[in-house]
């Protein structure tokens, strides 16, 4: 019997863990000479891009273990696995799984995909780990007992191994596939607004801790670090199992799919609304007012939704919905109005990033120039003074201005 056929037999008999033919792990043992041949380019451009070490086809299988999103990983995700019938089914394809890690593959390529190493290579260290354990175990139970802890440490599947999202539709539906390459910003990164980041970081960790927390909402002027405070907390609390999904403008009627998706998972997630606004004749907030709250898709227990927009009221206002106010006491009686001002009153969290003085631009200047090294060109008044006039120049001050006028000297 060929040895891909024996992997494929193997495979097949599955219950739990079962392998479909589009998988990477199926069409490697796929039955066509060609289809396997486009498998093991695809599992070598995949090695170099995530750094795996030592023997792929392990490497493989463990990836297939780890991203299995069925009802006995989905469970072990939330709690220690339980010694009921879906342990017995886990352990069962284990003992198959158990079997397919002692194939000795001598065949071709394999022989060299044995041992194979990447220069530079920064991979995961937690998945390369889980490969160890796995070729380590000396018994099924051993296999299954080492994958478990790693669904409790890690997650399973896309939303567990990744941490920021976008979406994009598929099939009349959201697909959520993870962002690469992402800048590894920090809250201390960004210069000043302690208070503001105090105040982020309060309601996110008590929404991780299983508190209410609320929906926020960043709003202020252009280039403040609206967005880029969102990115860093979640890069900060992601090990804690925070992920954040971001939404774009013309995608909102993704959301319920999204929301499905997420829901009863062991995780906590940020739905971001990056720039949030809306014209006169626009009606999309109407949709999000019932995600937010009171709808039939409201947001479930895990989510929130983060928002940063340069409008307090999210909505531009128009002189006409104003027609009907009473001034004294400035109480708005237009209808229009109070609906479009009740949308920004469901973040329960409205955070201000106002621009900063022009003391407080010099400082985030001179923090910057001390971080980059770019203040050594120039004296601390030669500094102050190219500052000065950069922001002029620009025709605006903010943390953004000041990231450019650094980024200029360095060029």
């Amino acid at each position: 019997m060929e040895l891909n056929e024996t992997m494929g037999q193997l495979l097949s008999r599955a219950i739990l863990f079962r392998q479909g033919p589009e998988t990477l792990l199926g069409r490697l043992t796929a039955p066509e000479w060609e289809d396997r041949q486009a498998a093991l380019s695809e599992l070598v451009s995949i090695a170099a891009k995530e750094g795996w070490q030592g023997n792929l086809w392990h490497c493989c299988l463990t990836q297939a273990l780890a991203e299995s999103e069925n009802p006995f990983s989905l469970a072990c995700e939330r709690r220690p696995a339980p010694a009921d019938s879906l342990w017995e089914l886990a352990l069962k394809d284990m003992e198959l799984f158990y079997s397919l890690f002692a194939l000795e593959l001598n065949e071709g390529p394999w022989e060299l995909l044995r041992r194979f190493r990447v220069d530079r290579a920064r991979g995961d260290r937690q998945r390369m780990k889980l490969t160890e354990t796995l070729e380590k175990a000396a018994t099924p139970r051993a296999m299954l007992e080492g994958l478990c802890a790693f669904y409790r440490d890690r997650g399973v599947g896309l939303l567990g191994l990744g941490q920021v999202f976008r979406a994009e539709e598929k099939a009349g539906g959201a697909r959520l596939f993870p962002v690469e390459d992402r800048p590894d910003v920090r809250l201390n990164d960004l210069v000043g607004y302690e208070k503001q980041k105090e105040q982020l970081r309060n309601n996110t960790l008590a929404f991780l801790k299983g508190g209410r927390g609320n929906n926020v909402l960043l709003y202020g002027d252009a280039g403040t670090g609206k967005s880029t405070s969102i990115q860093a907390i979640v890069n900060e609390y992601a090990p804690e199992g925070l992920r954040l999904i971001e939404v774009y403008k013309d995608q909102y009627e993704l959301i319920p799919d999204i929301l499905r998706q997420v829901k009863g998972r062991n995780y906590r997630f940020i739905l971001f609304l990056d720039d949030l606004s809306f014209e006169e004749d626009e009606t999309a907030y109407k949709y999000l007012k019932a995600v937010m709250e009171g709808g039939a898709e409201a947001a479930p227990e895990n989510v929130r939704i983060y928002a940063t927009s340069n409008r307090r009221h999210l909505v531009r206002e128009m002189w006409n919905d104003r027609t009907d106010m009473e001034h004294d006491g400035d109480i708005h009686r237009s209808d229009t109005m109070e609906e479009k001002l009740s949308l920004a009153s469901r973040f329960g969290l409205q955070i201000f990033y106002p621009a900063p003085t022009f003391e407080e631009y010099q400082g985030i200047v001179s923090a910057l120039a001390l971080r980059g090294g770019a203040g050594s060109k120039l004296t601390p008044a030669q500094l102050r003074a190219a500052a000065a006039t950069w922001q002029v120049r620009s025709g605006s001050r903010s943390g953004r201005t000041a990231r450019q006028f650094i980024d200029a000297l360095d060029t």
